[in-house]
């Protein structure tokens, strides 16, 4: 059998593992941390189970897909929950938008806001859906590994005016300024800022449209522990807590990998589903190609970071949804402050996740579970100390929590702690902090991404957020299907 290696289990990691182990590669997951899930990492304490992120899943049919091509089934090793609404949005104002896919709730939630809206959003769903079918069925797993490959898919991009942002469309079908944001706001679950990012992500509402927002029973966490499970039922061996130090090279190809503790192997071929640069500038370094390509990869434009707020209080919450956004006083110049200034504003939007409202078991009898985020700039445009700033922002934004929804919250804090931008370059070896990676621009999508294979390196791969087509589960699980169909054809 010929033999690959994956470099970390994110769920990108994950996915393409489970591809190339099923399609008869001997495949070895080798991952940092002492636990599975990147980004999807999780803690277990004082009986409160947190989940790092990403805490949205959509369109599980195509995890569903990483059991079924070896015969066998995601229920087996996952209880996916629907999550009803798909989100509350709440502004200072007191009002509430519950965001769902059921039509009629749906289109009363904004007659609510703005009756004049009703026929711009069906225009809207109409526009969203025809981007659904060329950018996500169409593209979604298509690898872009030549210019020929962009100018072909160029039409269609130009006929759903690509080059204009997911803001400026739905402003086009709608006047209301609550409605323009709560139908634009979800290029930020993928690191895009609304006001730049190609109107192409609009296809977001149509995905959870068509496929629902749903939950894994235990968390993220289990879902990523059914992929573990099922990669090694069918013959997949994972190494974790040992850091991939170098990826060695011969002339124009890699040969293996060697970790922290000294473990080295020969691989037939290599994928990363690390941090761009860390695996260009680190793990290849002595490759004099992944040289010049971390230059280019440090001179594009990389998304946010987070600052994230973990806490589990006392008593329960039915009245809180398992997904909201606290949208502040400003948006636009709010994203400014985020994506053009880096700068740390007194201000800003939340999003707030209470699992517990859908499954009790991620707190003690009687207690929840709950996490409130907020998007900062990455560290290389806002280089604080974050162990000065954090203390402060954590009770900035608890503060907001408790004076929105929770009048007593700091009383009732059973636990909490916080995780900032200097957590995901420490922990993820993250670039600047970067929570998404590469910010989802036109200019750095499908071919103007990272490649699925590299281009001068024909045996070493990319998978995750920093390639096609990009960010969120569906997307990571996307480049996992575009990037083992190169592998594979590639290492028969």
């Amino acid at each position: 059998m010929k033999r690959a290696c994956v470099i970390g289990a994110g769920f990108g990691g994950l996915a393409l593992a489970m591809r190339l182990q099923a399609g008869g590669v001997q495949t070895t997951l080798v991952e940092a941390r002492d636990k599975p899930g990147g980004r999807a990492y999780y803690w277990e304490r004082d009986g409160f189970t947190f989940d790092a992120g990403p805490t949205v899943i959509t369109d599980p049919a195509c995890l569903r897909e990483l059991w079924g091509i070896s015969g066998h089934r995601m229920d087996d090793d996952v209880d996916l929950m629907p999550v009803s609404p798909f989100y509350r949005l709440n502004w200072p104002d007191g009002t509430n938008f519950d965001y769902s896919n059921d039509e009629a709730a749906l289109r009363a939630e904004i007659k609510k806001i703005s009756p004049r809206d009703v026929t711009g959003y069906d225009e809207f769903a109409n526009y969203a859906a025809g981007v659904y079918e060329e950018g996500y069925v169409k593209l979604g797993s298509v690898p872009f590994l030549d210019f020929a490959s962009m100018i072909k898919a160029a039409p269609a991009l130009a006929r759903y005016q690509a080059w204009r942002s997911v803001y400026s469309i739905v402003s086009k079908y709608m006047e209301s300024e609550k409605l323009r944001e709560a139908f634009s706001f979800h290029t930020l679950l993928v690191g895009g800022n609304p006001m730049t990012t190609s109107a192409i992500y609009a296809l977001i509402h149509k995905l959870e449209k068509d496929h629902g927002v749903w939950w894994a029973r235990g968390g993220t966490n289990a879902l990523v522990a059914g992929m573990v499970r099922q990669f090694q039922r069918i013959g997949g061996e994972v190494r974790m807590g040992d850091p991939v130090v170098n990826i060695q090279s011969l002339g124009n190809r890699v040969t293996g990998v060697q970790t922290k503790s000294g473990w080295q192997e020969n691989f037939d071929a290599v994928a990363s589903n690390g941090d761009l640069m860390h695996t260009y500038r680190d793990l290849l370094g002595d490759n004099t190609h992944a040289q010049r390509q971390a230059k280019k990869l440090k001179a594009k434009r990389y998304s946010p970071s987070l600052f994230v707020v973990h806490f589990g209080v006392e008593g329960t919450w039915p009245g809180i949804p398992h997904h909201m956004i606290l949208f502040g006083p400003r948006y636009k110049g709010l994203l400014d402050d985020i994506y053009k200034f880096g700068v740390l504003p007194q201000d800003f939007s939340i999003y707030l996740h209470h699992p517990t409202v859908t499954d009790a078991s991620m707190a003690p009898e009687g207690m929840s579970t709950f996490y409130a985020l907020v998007p900062v700039a990455n560290m290389g445009k806002l280089p604080v100390d974050w162990d000065e700033v954090g203390p402060i922002l954590e009770k900035r934004i608890l503060d907001e929590v408790g004076r929105r929804l929770i009048p007593d919250i700091h009383s009732r804090i059973v636990t909490k702690f916080h995780y900032a931008p200097s957590d995901f370059a420490t922990d993820l070896s993250s670039h600047l902090g970067s929570a998404f990676s590469l910010e989802p621009l036109l200019t750095q999508s499908a071919w103007f991404r990272a490649h699925n294979r590299d281009d001068a390196i024909p045996n070493f791969y990319l998978v995750g957020a920093g390639t096609h087509p990009g960010a969120g589960i569906p997307g990571v699980v996307g480049s996992a299907k575009a990037t083992a169909g190169l592998m594979l054809e590639d290492l028969k």
